[in-house]
């Protein structure tokens, strides 16, 4: 379905499909993507692609990072966006699926709602009702988790995607090293590198992020660039749908 739009001709993509549609240019050279990571006391880490591969690397609130990349005609984003989170997601299910031994990094997406005051009164509630406690990671994850709802709900550029099953496609293979490793960090920046997403070796601009969250961000932005040019695919396919919502993982 093509729609016109500012700046142009829009594609509707569906999925199906019957989704709610991602919305995107048809890509020019310079049309720009942004993919975000979360990157701990940072905020969120973001990596700017055009045509022409790497553009910029900036740090801040998600808000912040996508306004300095602006233009983008699609952001990607390392966070749960949209299902019913502490219930299980199928698109969960099937990133655990499809990334094989690094299954473990995509974890149960917390419920917003369900925080307490504290990560020890959540979980307190949580196995009061006889549901799973949150891990800290799960519980840090969760302003971020806000912070990307109220964008989602007002940004259709704004998507999810999970570095893991992004590295997994770039491989065709299971990735067998950790993103913590010297080894498992060198596969990654060589598989972006062979997608034409050249990593400076310096970038100022963003501190003492740590090295995984960047590669993150950059393989998110890999998928957003695919998003784009319309030959994405999802977890699971067709998205599952939840209040109205297409609910997936893109790649």
């Amino acid at each position: 379905m093509v729609l016109e739009g500012p700046g142009g001709s829009w594609r509707v993509l569906e999925a199906e499909r019957g989704d709610r549609g991602i919305m995107t240019k048809r890509v020019r050279r310079d049309d720009r993507v942004i993919g975000l990571d979360v990157a701990g006391r940072f905020g969120w880490v973001g990596v700017v692609l055009d045509g022409g591969g790497f553009v910029d690397a900036v740090v801040g609130t998600l808000v912040e990072v996508v306004a300095g990349a602006e233009p983008v005609v699609v952001v990607g984003a390392d966070i749960p966006i949209g299902g019913d989170p502490g219930r299980g997601r199928r698109c969960d299910v099937a990133a655990r699926r499809f990334v094989g031994p690094r299954a473990a990094s995509v974890f149960a997406a917390p419920a917003v709602g369900e925080a307490g005051a504290s990560y020890a009164e959540t979980n307190a509630t949580l196995a009061a009702a006889g549901r799973p406690k949150l891990s800290r990671q799960a519980w840090a994850l969760l302003p971020r988790m806000r912070e990307a709802a109220d964008a989602a709900a007002v940004d259709q550029r704004l998507v999810e995607v999970h570095p893991e099953v992004s590295f997994r496609a770039m491989s065709g293979e299971a990735l067998v090293w950790s993103k913590k490793s010297w080894n498992g960090q060198a596969l990654r920046r060589g598989l972006l590198a062979a997608e034409g997403i050249v990593l400076p070796d310096e970038l100022p601009g963003i501190g003492g992020v740590p090295a995984d969250d960047l590669l993150d961000a950059a393989a998110v932005a890999w998928s957003a660039r695919r998003i784009a040019m319309g030959i994405a695919s999802t977890l699971p396919d067709p998205p599952e749908r939840h209040a109205g919502r297409a609910v997936a993982i893109w790649y």
